[in-house]
């Protein structure tokens, strides 16, 4: 078994401590972590408790990472593009249209399923769903992913995201014309109270920080880079309607009347971090897809 610890935060005081895990570990689900107390893998001040045990500042919790178990998802021969891979981690250029891990309603033809079929060696931290997944991109966002390989690299990535030194960094096109260059939102993101599908600012949310220059403007839409400091679920998604500026296509966050365009304009085009074993920086970049180039295109033409 694989074994982690944690301080109890000032911040975190009052939060039961699935969610206070869950945070630690943000690739992990709050399910994992019941089943894990359930289990007795977990234990606060070195006394097991249950899943709706608050968290007191200072307390030490520590927990045991059960051995994976036989994968039990079926390998598919779909097309990977493979940007780095070692024996510790792996880069892949995800497309716009794969869900990333299995899930009700998406059993097959994600990206867990071809990298069963193509990669012998992924990480188990995660559990038979979702091996060698360290963080997700949306659906219908394309771009960079990091996978590990093993438990050792997948603890380091997950660790490197938690202190917020994982460099991510986006294009989109957003609605609307956005003045200035350059600008920051800091703003908590949570469950939407209205609609529990989907992610809000709200008043106790996590804490999300999201960074975005103007690369171009046209008549009525901005096109922009937004570097993430933190990774909440739907962060640019969210973040850039929370400021006035949807981005096009999201049929989630959007307008109605959009570009014709298959999900959100957003691709993940830049991803660094620190090498698991060796500790040297590297940096991968990919150019966005077709057609997210060909809405450019379009948009210049009609500016």
């Amino acid at each position: 078994m694989t074994s982690a610890s944690h301080t109890v935060q000032p911040e975190e005081k009052g939060l039961r401590i699935d969610k206070v895990l869950t945070e630690v570990n943000p690739e992990i689900s709050r399910s994992q972590v019941q089943l894990w107390i359930k289990d007795n893998h977990v234990t606060v001040n070195g006394e097991p408790i249950k899943s709706n045990y608050k968290c007191h500042q200072g307390d030490t919790i520590e927990w045991e990472i059960p051995e994976p178990e036989e994968l039990d998802i079926k390998p598919e021969n779909i097309p990977l593009e493979i940007v780095y891979q070692d024996s510790d981690v792996l880069v892949v250029n995800k497309p716009k249209g794969m869900v990333v891990h299995p899930s009700a309603g998406h059993g097959t033809g994600t990206l867990v399923n071809a990298l069963v079929y193509h990669i012998t060696d992924l990480s188990g931290i995660n559990g038979i769903i979702r091996p060698g997944i360290v963080h997700r991109i949306d659906k219908d966002t394309s771009g960079l992913l990091m996978v590990a390989k093993n438990d050792l690299a997948h603890v380091s990535l997950v660790n490197q995201l938690k202190d917020k030194t994982v460099k991510r960094s986006y294009q989109a096109i957003v609605h609307g014309d956005i003045t200035h260059e350059y600008g920051t939102i800091d703003a908590p993101i949570g469950r939407d109270p209205k609609d529990r599908q989907k992610m809000a600012v709200i008043d106790g949310g996590r804490n999300a920080v999201t960074h975005f220059e103007v690369l171009q403007r046209f008549e009525t839409f901005t096109h922009v880079k937004c570097v993430l400091e933190t990774g909440r679920t739907h962060q640019i998604r969210v973040h850039m309607k929370y400021i006035g500026f949807p981005l096009a296509g999201d049929p989630k966050y959007g307008p109605r009347k959009t570009l014709e365009v298959e999900g959100q304009a957003l691709h993940a085009e830049v991803l660094g971090f620190e090498h698991p074993r060796t500790k040297e920086w590297m940096e991968f970049s990919v150019e966005p897809p077709e057609d997210f180039q060909d809405i450019l295109k379009m948009l210049s033409k009609m500016s």
